[in-house]
């Protein structure tokens, strides 16, 4: 799937399906043993939910999906980015190296996760959350990460 987390293991769209469809495999296409790239995109446009990169080039120190072994080499412009999109109100960080991308912009500490942090960039004001990795590298049971991210969406 060449969109963002198309990776079957990880639990980002499984998260999505039981928040917003009370069934995890919402999503996922069983015969085709993959997520459902149509449904997920009119799922985004219909909750007003935008995904991007925190980091536009990367460089992997170790070959593996863990952002311990990730170099940014180029974070986001989050100014460039809400000028170009200012009606943005909330920005949610999927684990720690997202996070601290957004936090060093905004001049912040990197939050506690499932904390919500109000935060200015240029003239840009936005809720910054910072959520458990959906990697299922990270030890924290699925239904555990839902509860997690169903604040955000106030579901």
């Amino acid at each position: 799937m060449p969109f963002f987390y198309p990776n079957k293991i990880n639990d980002f769209w499984r998260i999505m399906g039981l928040i917003f469809h009370q069934d995890k495999d919402y999503f996922w296409i069983e015969n085709d043993r993959r997520f459902d790239l149509t449904a997920i995109k009119a799922f985004l446009n219909r909750e007003g939910i935008a995904l991007w990169d925190t980091a536009m080039a990367v460089r992997r120190l170790k070959d593996n999906a863990s952002d311990k072994f990730l170099e940014i080499v180029e974070a986001i412009d989050l100014v460039a980015l809400l000028d170009q999109h200012p009606t943005i109100t909330t920005i949610v960080t999927t684990g720690e190296k997202a996070t601290s991308v957004i936090a060093a912009q905004a001049g912040i500490e990197v939050p506690s996760i499932g904390i919500p942090v109000n935060c200015q960039v240029g003239i840009h004001g936005f809720t910054l959350w910072r959520m458990p990795s959906t990697s299922r590298a990270y030890p924290l049971p699925l239904l555990k990460k839902a509860e997690a991210y169903r604040q955000v969406f106030g579901k």
